[in-house]
């Protein structure tokens, strides 16, 4: 017998972290019926955009509404339409959201230390310290929802963390990206101005790593009159343009319609993606797409700029529309940023001054900034055993099981990273753990690598509401045994298509890529829930140029009670 809905409302469910993802999760659930619980370990809501983590010159891969949510408008918080979304904006706009919607429903200062299984087998017991009384907590919820990200927690290779500067006798300040804006004062004041001309006699803040965080790091500190150089193996990709790009290209499926999806929706994607033809038109377009990006940016033929992954192949893309004058491209085309690719930091200098490279290379640093990377949040929350209970931990590929994509777009693929090799991500759909999809008391949100993530995170919470409310409309596997099958399938298309990403490194994260194809895995959700795909309308020749709106997806809600009552939309 299937539970009646008062039944499945029962108990409260607790989400975990109040950034995007957080906020929009609580929010939908609320407004089905559920008890709400959010708990955050920050003062305010916005995770990584909360107030203390956030600098000058820290700005999102995002123009105007690509990080919002259908609920609330960014404007009037946020008046600048066509250019980059800075920090201090989606600050404003996630602290805006929590007060309008989820007043007296986020719990700050608490951070979750210990996760396992309730005393009786179901639901949940969290060990918590409550930061305000400096006391800890045990308490119990029925269903949960892990939103605590992927960013938030810095990867710190051994040979250059804070202690093996300290042994090596560096005693000069060493921290993570992730600590940047707490540490920024700290940093400015420990290190000199340069002059007009920079001083050969001042050792450079050594930004490790060639990532977005590093890029805007170095910009910030060149702005600031720091002496500041780069050091990585390559940088990321990126977009840019003379001026904005029209609506209908930036704000379109037209990327999407030339990145290959695990299946191909549209006579038109099964042409690009299967023809010889077709490859030619993806391959030009994404080749002249680096090329006018470096050029509207001024870099170089000669550039070590040009050193970057390629955009097709990877998600270390970042969207800077309009260059700016201040900004990292052209302060390292001005001598403002010196850079060192390719090239790695290997250990500190035993002269307690400098960093060594692996070439053997020796550079004084007067700081060590580290842009390398972020570790998941889930090792450190959940204890070895329910982790492998619950089918969170990385999983061995499975290479018994072949799939094969006979995408010609896909040949001449970059090589396996080592890592992609051993392991994969075990969410199915980068939402449940596919070992645990049958309890219907956990999921993940905010997991998927996607370019808009409001959207994304928006559509993943109207479909985790439906899998805890039991709804017979949604699409799901039948067992564990044929969720994993499904995961496996999922985590090889991924190895095919980004196979220079290990998803499994960071998998509260990367857990599943819907990059330049977010709109085909979000149609995939909606079609979990049976609602209408391609929202964004258009005929045979004007869907890829429609131009995708958060309106499209305002009224699921409302959808989803239409079909749980069994009327038609």
């Amino acid at each position: 017998m299937t539970p009646q809905l008062g039944d499945r409302l029962k108990g409260t469910v607790v989400v975990i972290g109040a950034g995007i993802a957080g906020l929009i999760t609580a929010y939908t659930l609320l407004r089905d019926g559920f008890e709400v619980q959010v708990l955050t370990r920050d003062a305010e809501a916005g995770g990584v955009w909360s107030q203390d983590r956030i600098y000058p010159g820290l700005f999102l891969n995002n123009v105007h509404g690509e990080y919002r949510l259908s609920p609330m408008e960014m404007s009037p918080l946020v008046e600048r339409s066509d250019v980059r979304l800075g920090g201090q904006d989606l600050n404003k706009y996630t602290t805006a959201f929590a007060s309008t919607f989820l007043k007296g429903k986020i719990e700050y200062g608490i951070e979750v230390h210990r996760i396992r299984r309730g005393p009786a087998g179901s639901g949940w017991q969290l060990e918590v310290l409550n930061r305000s009384t400096a006391l800890p907590e045990t308490r119990l919820y029925d269903r949960l929802v892990l939103c605590t990200g992927g960013c938030s927690a810095g990867f710190v290779p051994e040979s250059l963390s804070p202690s093996a500067a300290s042994a090596a006798g560096f005693h000069r300040i060493v921290c993570h990206s992730v600590d940047f804006g707490r540490k920024r004062a700290e940093l400015l004041a420990s290190v000199p101005e340069i002059g007009l001309e920079p001083s050969r006699t001042i050792p450079s803040i050594v930004v490790v790593g060639g990532g977005k965080s590093a890029q805007d790091i170095c910009t910030y500190l060149a702005n600031e009159r720091r002496k500041v150089t780069i050091v990585c193996p390559d940088f990321d990709a990126f977009t840019a343009r003379p001026k904005p790009l029209p609506d209908f290209i930036r704000k379109s499926r037209l990327l999407a319609l030339l990145s290959p999806h695990i299946h191909l929706r549209t006579g038109l994607e099964r042409f690009l993606h299967t023809t010889r033809l077709g490859k030619k038109i993806v391959n030009s377009w994404w080749n002249r797409l680096a090329e006018d990006s470096y050029r509207a940016a001024g870099v170089p033929a000669d550039s070590p700029l040009r050193r970057a992954v390629r955009p097709f192949w990877h998600t270390r893309v970042n969207d800077e529309g309009v260059p700016r004058s201040n900004g990292f491209h052209a302060l390292v085309s001005a001598g403002k940023v010196e850079v060192i690719c390719p090239a790695r930091v290997a250990r500190y200098g035993r002269d307690g001054i400098s960093v060594i490279l692996e070439d053997g290379r020796s550079l004084p640093a007067s700081a060590v900034v580290l842009s390398t990377g972020y570790r998941s949040s889930w090792p450190t929350i959940f204890d070895e055993e329910t982790t492998k209970d619950l089918g969170l931990d990385p999983q061995p590929v499975n290479d018994t099981t072949t799939h094969q994509w006979k995408y010609t777009t896909l040949s001449n693929a970059p090589p396996l990273h080592p890592e992609a090799k051993r392991w994969s991500s075990t969410l199915y759909h980068g939402i449940v753990p596919a070992k645990h999809i049958v309890h219907r008391d956990l999921a993940v949100n905010g997991a998927v690598l996607s370019p808009n993530f409001g959207y994304t995170t928006e559509v993943t919470a109207h479909w985790i509401s439906s899998y805890f409310l039991g709804d017979r409309f949604l699409r799901l596997p039948a067992t564990s045994e044929e969720a994993l099958a499904l995961t496996e399938r999922e985590a090889a298309w991924l190895r095919t298509r980004y196979p220079q990403i290990p998803t499994a490194l960071n998998n509260s994260h990367t857990s599943y890529l819907a990059f330049w194809s977010w709109p085909q895995h979000v149609d995939d959700l909606l079609e979990d829930m049976g609602l209408p795909v391609m929202r964004s309308g258009g005929n045979a020749l004007t869907w890829p140029l429609k131009v995708v709106d958060l309106k499209e997806i305002s009224s699921l809600k409302e959808e989803r009670d239409k079909k749980r009552a069994g009327k038609k939309s």
